[in-house]
């Protein structure tokens, strides 16, 4: 075994724990802080990769601002643990009959697909030129994909909003 493949074999499951650990914890805030680990992992993914700025914009973006704003919205609302709640009687099975579904469709990839290795011809540089190139293209081409999901975020934490403070209503 190399030390590339150690390397992402230790970061693969500390991705893998801290999706679990995300997923699994009660207590927003540790879900949330779960999250930044899984977002640094990724980020250090890239940098395995030779993307340098895809990682500082993943770490930036999503670690920092974003992660920021979703521990703003938590203790805004006061919700850093969860509730106990009502569980209708079909939502486990339901569950239960979907991780199976998302399980054998995995397996089937897995095991019915062969990955194309790409080889390049030489290292791919990064430079002043192409990122710029790049800038140019996202903030032309694509600037109503960006444009909507900012809209999308703002609405999203909009109706969490509202709803807290309509259960907070409630129960007074």
């Amino acid at each position: 075994m190399t030390s590339d493949l150690i390397v992402f074999l230790v970061l693969s499951l500390v991705a893998v724990a801290a999706a679990l650990g995300m997923v699994l914890s009660r207590n927003a805030v540790y879900s949330a802080l779960f999250l930044v680990l899984n977002f640094v992992t990724v980020a250090i993914f890239y940098l395995i990769l030779g993307a340098p700025f895809i990682a500082m914009s993943q770490i930036t973006v999503y670690a920092g601002a974003i992660m920021v704003l979703f521990l703003f919205v938590i203790m805004l609302l006061g919700a850093e643990s969860l509730a106990p709640s009502e569980v209708l009687p079909w939502q486990k099975w339901l569950a239960r009959g979907l991780a199976f579904a998302l399980i054998a469709e995995l397996i089937y990839l897995f095991w019915n697909t062969r990955p194309e290795i790409i080889t390049t011809p030489g290292l791919v540089v990064n430079s002043m030129d192409s990122l710029r190139a790049m800038a140019m293209s996202l903030f032309n081409d694509f600037l109503l994909p960006f444009e909507v999901t900012s809209i999308l975020l703002l609405v999203a934490m909009v109706g969490a909003i509202v709803l807290s403070k309509r259960e907070k209503a409630g129960q007074k």
